[in-house]
């Protein structure tokens, strides 16, 4: 359950850090060249908000992510663990096999035939 509820807020703040991103106005580049100044109307402050507002939000997913990690039910770790291993193993034999064969198919090279004597045209 709360594995659960922590990714659903790990979504939410994505979405949220992705919208601040997006809003925020860039300090250098090309396109800060073309911009307004951050000074009008009290844009120094939306733009500090935001900034604090995206750390926020970072540090609350590697906050959340952690809480769902060690809220994960250990049954099915162990369980998805023990698939995972069986799939490793499989893919080690798979692998021991191919290279015991080559790794192209070798054409067969025929036998030399006897020489035959030439047949001589008939007069």
């Amino acid at each position: 359950m709360l594995y659960t509820i922590c990714i659903a807020l790990i979504l939410i703040a994505s979405v949220l850090v992705i919208l601040a991103v997006l809003v925020q106005n860039p300090k250098s580049g090309m396109a800060a060249n073309f911009g307004a100044s951050n000074q009008v109307m009290g844009v120094r402050e939306t733009t500090n908000f935001l900034e604090k507002f995206t750390w926020t939000m970072a540090i609350a997913i590697v906050v959340l992510s952690l809480v769902a990690t060690l809220a994960m039910d250990k049954g099915l770790v162990a369980q998805s663990n023990s698939e995972i291993s069986k799939d490793a193993k499989a893919l080690q034999e798979q692998l021991l096999d191919t290279e015991a064969a080559p790794a192209m198919p070798q054409a067969e090279i025929p036998a030399e035939q006897p020489a035959q004597p030439a047949e001589t045209p008939a007069e």
